[in-house]
């Protein structure tokens, strides 16, 4: 069992006696609603274990956060649960997921779009259930309870700073992993739906961002978790940028319009050093050396030699990919070592945002959402999120017909002149290791593209023939 999956079993056993509340804690509500979540759990963008079938649920906690006597309209149902699927390579896994329910006699036309669908039997026979988000009464609610710190059942209401009331919410649509809640255009209110024992760096890494007085990031003015056993991060509200545009909308209409980006490249750059820099002093790590210098390198092999075997065209290579860590190795063996800190961990054009005035904001902190939240939490060399930004200039230059491989070139440079006159260290003067981050973030891409978008294949491909040459060379 992994150590995510045994985890979830912990945390099951600590929370099942004591987390239910109200008519929920009827032993027959999960079985009720399986049927239901069996067809609709799949289907949801957010769902990780798609392709892998769903063998069975188990429930981690349920609290009623609007009663669900059906005399008063809708209720609203909270549920942390365990969704076990079976694995044909490793066996079974399962993995822990949010879930808001909205509890209604009949559902409104406006919500059609939000059905899960109709209860047979158990506690909520004969009534609807659907997903609460859309619901502007129920996702009013959830602003409400942050307006309002404390317990309420298995949860807990955090804040900063006083909220105003009464905002209309509207979900977001482009969400992937997690859903959003906007909040009359001052909130955003981001709800995680695959959750992890341990704080999500997503509220820990901007709170201390707050601390250290950093404005690229968007401090949390409240949270909800489950405390127990230990911190379950279920949802974080921050100020919602209105009017900022995304790096990869930019990057992509100045390439439109046949412009460089030479500008907001650089800028870029002296943003992220800057949030580096607030970050290392607030929660500094030691330096990397001698044994974690291999345990790094043995982790980017190890996650080469699993993409080489999903992907057979990385084969011809991977050699030429693996001498790029063994580089990394050689030097810390002659006594080399680099600097390491907590830092953004998923790294791209998407993940800033600009303002009409031209400031850049770094935004979602939690890491990349496939691997392990302990992973996550780990200090690593800044490069990586250099690296991260790199490839990402990569992707947008060749998105756009005819590639322009001159332009990601200049971004490049320019993104990595800004970093050094913001933190006093280009990262291009560590050549060694930036190549491994970047050829560590090349592999992940042709995996992920390979499973989830076979034409963009070719983008990542590319970047490993460079790569692979560049360090055979």
């Amino acid at each position: 069992m992994s150590e995510a999956a045994s985890s979830h079993v912990a945390l099951a056993k600590n929370t099942r006696n004591s987390a239910t509340t109200g008519s929920t804690a009827d032993g027959d509500l999960l079985p009720s609603l399986a049927p239901l979540l069996h067809a609709w759990l799949p289907r949801q963008r957010w769902f990780a274990g798609k392709g892998r079938p769903v063998t069975g649920f188990s429930l981690v906690s349920a609290t009623e956060m609007l009663p669900l006597d059906g005399t008063a309209g809708p209720g609203l149902l909270h549920l942390l649960l365990r969704a076990e699927q079976s694995c044909r390579d490793s066996g079974p896994a399962e993995d822990c997921y949010q879930l808001l329910l909205g509890v209604r006699a009949s559902l409104p036309p406006m919500l059609a779009d939000a059905l899960i669908g109709r209860v047979e039997r158990g506690p909520l026979a004969g009534r609807t259930v659907y997903d609460a988000l859309h619901d502007p009464r129920l996702a009013g609610l959830l602003l409400e309870r942050l307006r309002r710190p404390g317990k309420l059942g298995s949860l807990r209401f955090e804040r900063t700073a006083p909220l105003p009331d009464g905002l209309a919410p509207r979900v977001l649509d482009a969400e992937q992993s997690n859903s959003s809640l906007v909040y009359g255009d001052a909130y955003i209110f981001k709800i995680f739906r695959r959750v992890f024992p341990g704080t999500n760096p997503d509220l820990e890494l901007p709170l201390a961002l707050a601390r250290q007085g950093c404005l690229r990031v968007p401090a949390p003015v409240a949270w909800f978790e489950a405390p127990e056993p230990e911190p379950l991060t279920l949802g974080v509200l921050q100020p919602f940028l209105h009017g900022a545009r995304d790096g990869w909308q930019l990057a992509l209409a100045a390439l439109a319009a046949g412009r460089d980006f030479l500008p907001e490249a650089r800028a870029l750059g002296r943003a992220t050093a800057e949030v580096h820099t607030a970050l290392a002093a607030a929660l500094p790590a030691p330096a990397l050396r001698g044994t974690q210098t291999r345990q790094l390198v043995a982790e980017m092999t190890r996650r080469l030699e699993a993409a080489v075997r999903a992907v057979p065209a990385l084969a011809p290579y991977a050699p030429g990919l693996r001498a790029a860590f063994d580089a990394v190795t050689d030097l810390g063996v002659r006594g080399s070592c680099w600097a390491q800190q907590r830092v953004h961990g998923d790294l791209h054009l998407g993940q800033t945002l600009r303002s009409a005035d031209g400031f850049w904001s770094l935004i979602d902190f939690e890491g990349e959402p496939a691997r392990p939240l302990s992973e996550r939490r780990s200090p690593a060399p800044p490069v990586r999120d250099v690296a991260g930004m790199l490839r990402s200039f990569d992707y947008a230059a060749r998105s756009h017909r005819p590639w322009n491989p001159e332009w990601a070139a200049r971004c490049r440079a320019a993104y990595c002149e800004g970093y050094a006159q913001a933190s006093g260290t280009d990262p291009r003067g560590e050549p060694e290791l930036l190549r491994a981050h970047e050829t560590d973030k090349a592999v992940y891409e042709v995996l992920y593209e390979a499973r989830h978008r076979p034409d963009w294949l070719p983008v990542p491909m590319a970047a490993i023939q460079r790569l692979a040459r560049s360090a055979a060379a």
